[in-house]
C-alpha cells in the first residue's frame, strides 16, 4: 500500500535503525503451526547505542491512527482485514476486538518493517493469540516477550506487556534487532528471538503458519 514506505521510514528510521530487506521462506509447505518447543529469548549485553535506539523504538504512543493516501487504500485495507478476520474469528469472536487487533498488528509490523503476515504468523505460534499467554520460562502476551526486556529498554514495569499494542510494539522492535544482528537472515532472527538459533523447528513452524495469512 502506498502509506508503508512513508510510514516505515517517519517511525522506525527515527529509532536510528534502519531497516534491513526481509529475507523470505520460500520453498516452504504450508502446514498447520505446532506449539514451539524451543526456549525463551536470551539476555544479551546491548550498547549503549542499541539500548537508546531500542528504547525509542518502543516508547509510549497513543492508540494506532491508520491513515492513507487514497480512498483505494482504505479499501485494500479493509478487503486484507475481512480476509484475516474471517480466519481470526475462532481466537477472537468480537468483530470490534478482532479489528482493534489486526489493525494494531498492521500498524506495528509496518513501523518496524515487517511483513505483516510474519507477525501474525509469529504471534499463532508464540501465543496462539492469547492476550495474557504466559510460557514456562516467563515470556508474556501475544509476541511472549521476556520480561528483562522491559527493565533494558522499558519503564520497568512488566505487567505492561498484557497491554495489546506495547506487547506488539516490543515484540516487532525486538524481531526487527535480531533481523539487524543476523544481516537481514529470517531464519537466525527468528531462531534467536525464541531463544533456539540454528535450530529450525520454530522458524519453519512461523513459515507455515505466515502461509496462512492473506498479505497486506
Amino acid at each position: 500500500m502506498s502509506p508503508q514506505a512513508p510510514l516505515r521510514r517517519r517511525a522506525w528510521l527515527a529509532t536510528g535503525l534502519a531497516s534491513a530487506a526481509l529475507a523470505s521462506g520460500a520453498g516452504l509447505v504450508a502446514l498447520a503451526p505446532r506449539p514451539a518447543r524451543a526456549g525463551a529469548q536470551i539476555e544479551e549485553p546491548l550498547s549503549d547505542t542499541v539500548r537508546s535506539a531500542l528504547s525509542a523504538a518502543v516508547a509510549e504512543a497513543p492508540p494506532p491512527r491508520l491513515e492513507f493516501a487514497t480512498a483505494a487504500d482504505s479499501q485494500d485495507h479493509a478487503r486484507w482485514r475481512e480476509r484475516a478476520g474471517a480466519r481470526l474469528a475462532r481466537h477472537k469472536p468480537v468483530a470490534q476486538v478482532r479489528a482493534e487487533f489486526l489493525d494494531t498488528v498492521w500498524y506495528e509490523s509496518r513501523r518496524a518493517g515487517l511483513q505483516t503476515a510474519l507477525v501474525l504468523g509469529l504471534i499463532e505460534v508464540e501465543s496462539g493469540f492469547r492476550k495474557y499467554a504466559i510460557s514456562p520460562a516467563g515470556a508474556r502476551g501475544y509476541m511472549q516477550v521476556m520480561p528483562f526486556w522491559v527493565r533494558l529498554i522499558g519503564d520497568g514495569d512488566e505487567r505492561r506487556l498484557f497491554h495489546l499494542q506495547t506487547n506488539l510494539r516490543y515484540g516487532c522492535a525486538i524481531l526487527r534487532h535480531y533481523l539487524e544482528r543476523e544481516r537481514g537472515d529470517l531464519f537466525l532472527a527468528l531462531g534467536r528471538y525464541n531463544g533456539s538459533r540454528g535450530r529450525a523447528e520454530y522458524p519453519q513452524a512461523v513459515f507455515a503458519a505466515r502461509e496462512q495469512w492473506p498479505d497486506s
